[in-house]
Formats: structure tokens, sequence, C-alpha cells
């Protein structure tokens, strides 16, 4: 995926990150059953996140699951790499809840260990409602990290989807993919 599709620098509509909804990232991904497991792990990440109170804001989707890996790396991709740009849950809005609902998920959905193990996620949060620095470095890093190829520093683009999207329609989709997928 190229990181501009446009001849103007000013539509950022055809430039990285692409915004998307679920449905459109099942329609363009979803084509073979290793890529409809990882969708399948992206959908319930999705829902995890949002029976936790983690539901304003987006998802950067990456990694050689945006790619033509099959073509490229001669495998299909092992998971998707993900960066969780969100708002705290309400009940942890103030600094002290969201530090104790920090401590309270750290061996599980701010670790990216269990996050692949658990949904094929390699996922990482910036916490919007942070420090505003801290958000700026954060999304300085991991944009700069997630719109290049790792081995040839070759750019490529990002695919951008809302938390607040609906994914039932892209769930639905998804089972009528998999049940055909390769």
């Amino acid at each position: 995926m190229p990181p501009f599709l446009g001849t103007e620098p000013g539509d950022l509509a055809a430039q990285s990150p692409y915004q998307a909804t679920m449905l459109e990232v099942v329609e363009r991904f979803g084509y073979t059953t290793p890529r409809c497991d990882i969708l399948d792990g992206l959908l319930r990440f999705r829902a995890h996140l949002r029976g936790l109170g983690i539901g304003e804001g987006f998802q950067w989707i990456d990694g050689s699951f945006v790619e033509d890996a099959e073509t490229t790396k001669g495998r299909a991709p092992g998971d998707v790499d993900i960066v969780t740009v969100a708002r705290r849950p309400l009940d942890a809005a103030d600094d002290v809840n969201w530090d104790a609902f920090v401590d309270a998920h750290l061996s599980d959905i701010f670790d990216p260990g269990w996050t692949k193990a658990t949904f094929r996620c390699d996922a990482y949060p910036i916490d919007l409602d942070g420090d505003a620095e801290a958000v700026a470095e954060l999304s300085a890093y991991w944009f700069g990290l997630f719109s290049h190829q790792r081995v040839t520093l070759r750019w490529k683009g990002i695919v951008t989807v809302r938390l607040e999207d609906d994914d039932r329609l892209a769930a639905a989709e998804l089972a009528r993919r998999a049940a055909a997928c390769p």
C-alpha cells in the first residue's frame, strides 16, 4: 500500500493513514484463511477493548498484514500490527484511576505478547488523554515506524479505523468470507 495516492499534497484522503471502516478492511484484506483468522482476532480485540470502556479513538493497522506479504515475502502474515490511539474509559478518566486501570491490565491489553497470543494483534496503546507531548512523541514514533518496511525501509501506507465503527457488518462479511477462504 503506497504512502500517497494523489497528486495534490493537501489531499488528506489520498495519503496515509487511509481512513477505512472495519468492513472495508475485511473486504480488502480478508482473502485467505490466515488473513481471515487474523481479522477475527482483530475484531475480538476491538470488542475486548470496548468491553473495558476503551471505545473512543482510532487504530492504525499495519505490518505485513497490509502488504502483499504472500507475494513479497512468500508467506502469509502471522499477525497484524496495531496502535490504538484512544481516550481513557470514563471510570478511569483521571490520572489516579487511569494508573490503576493500566496496572490492572499490564498483563493483558498493555502486553503485546498477550495480545499477539490471544488476538494475533501486535498491539500498542497511545493515551489521548495523557500528556500532550507524550502523545505527540508516541504518535511520531509509531507513525515513523509503521510508515516504512522493516527490512527494505521503503515507504508504505497505514490504514486507520475508528474504534466507534460498528463492527457487526465486518463480522458478518468475515464469517461469509471465512467459509469460502482458500
